[in-house]
């Protein structure tokens, strides 16, 4: 299933052309590495896609409801919010959600106090309740939350430390764990490695092998790229060549498509 097509891109600041005419399709599934030579338009083709800046010309189609996540190389800013505060936001409905139990809880109670007719039916409604709530997650989020913020390299007392008290690398983890949490449709990720130590550069790439959405991840480092990517999007010179497999993969189909052009030529 496509998530998003686009035909005919093209970015230009005032007489400069970032690039021209770029086609590109993300499938469910797609883990892509966009590389490149840096200045090439990599970051503002994919804040195009994320529908934070626009296209000087070309559209793009994306599915109905599609949901994207994007972790830009420049921190966000800093609130007074805390780590975990940030990433209970992701489950806003669910707490809403449990919040809700704990109020038909006070139902049950006051029905059972004065023997009501309405128990059974509040009983019920309350069964089918609590099974949402738990097929939803409700009971394991907070789990979820300390596996995600360990596995990037929080540790559990740095939970309730303000964003303010981040620094700009912090602030850029605690993002790109909130999106992880999220599990949008499409997930971009601009340079994720830059601020991760070795072990939390092994949990996100095993994470990423999991994701069931699309995935398109600007990464300069081929080790990575070899072990998440399973399609590559090489941008030069205001163009953008798709290849299939790897890192490795792209370089060596890469390699034999420029000696077949020099051949040509």
């Amino acid at each position: 299933m496509s998530l998003l097509i686009a035909n005919g891109l093209s970015k230009a600041f005032g007489a400069l052309d970032v690039f021209v005419g770029i086609d590109l399709r993300v499938e469910a599934g797609d883990r892509i590495g966009f590389v490149g030579a840096n200045g090439a338009g990599k970051t503002t083709l994919l804040r195009i896609l994320a529908g934070d800046e626009s296209a000087t010309a070309g559209d793009i189609a994306r599915k109905r409801g599609l949901t994207v996540g994007y972790l830009p190389q420049d921190p966000p800013p800093a609130g007074d919010q805390t780590i975990h505060e940030v990433m209970l936001e992701v489950f806003a409905p669910l707490l809403a959600q449990g919040a809700r139990l704990a109020e038909m809880e006070h139902e049950l109670a006051a029905a059972a106090a004065r023997d009501s007719a309405d128990y059974p039916t509040l009983l019920e409604a309350y069964g089918q309740a609590q099974t949402a709530f738990e097929v939803a997650g409700g009971y394991d989020y907070e789990t979820r939350i300390r596996q995600v913020l360990g596995g990037l390299g929080f540790n559990e007392d740095e939970h309730d430390k303000p964003l303010a008290h981040l620094s700009g690398g912090e602030r850029t983890r605690a993002l790109l764990a909130q999106l992880l949490l999220s599990e949008p449709d499409l997930l971009l990720l601009d340079e994720p490695t830059n601020h991760l130590d070795l072990e939390a550069v092994e949990w996100l790439e095993d994470t990423l092998l999991r994701w069931k959405g699309g995935l398109v991840v600007v990464a300069h480092d081929r080790y990575f790229l070899d072990k998440v990517a399973n399609r590559i999007w090489d941008m030069n010179f205001g163009r953008v060549e798709a290849y299939r497999g790897n890192y490795s993969a792209f370089r060596l189909q890469k390699e034999m498509r420029l000696d077949r052009q020099r051949k040509e030529w």
